[in-house]
């Protein structure tokens, strides 16, 4: 008689292993794709001088809304509203990334995959 007849086909090693590994991109991919999607629904509100420029952006760094106060609306210093708007729009969009990092940070535990936060 043969040697190993009846044992069956075995799997390669590995094998068993790689597709609950690709099972687990496939659920980290979907998480991914899920909570970037969530982001787009929340939305920040940022202040500059205070309070006198407010900026409403979105997860996916969409500004909804520049409200400016009255108040600072100086036709002699233009410059000044615009170095508000700036410093408004620039906090918001890095509040919302670093939002974004903390959200898709935590679903890769720290796998060190390229491209992945």
């Amino acid at each position: 008689m043969a040697k190993g007849k009846g044992k069956g086909m075995r799997m390669p090693k590995g094998t068993k292993g790689g597709l609950g590994m690709a099972q687990q991109l496939q659920k980290l991919q979907q998480e991914m794709l899920d909570t970037q999607e969530a982001l787009g629904d929340e939305v920040f509100e940022v202040t500059a001088g205070g309070g006198a420029i407010k900026v409403a952006i979105t997860g996916h760094q969409r500004i909804q809304s520049i409200v400016i106060d009255p108040e600072v609306v100086d036709p002699e210093d233009v410059d000044m509203l615009q170095d508000l708007i700036v410093a408004a729009v620039n906090e918001a969009i890095e509040k919302s990334q670093t939002l974004a990092a903390e959200r898709l940070g935590g679903l890769t535990g720290g796998l060190g995959l390229p491209g992945l936060f």
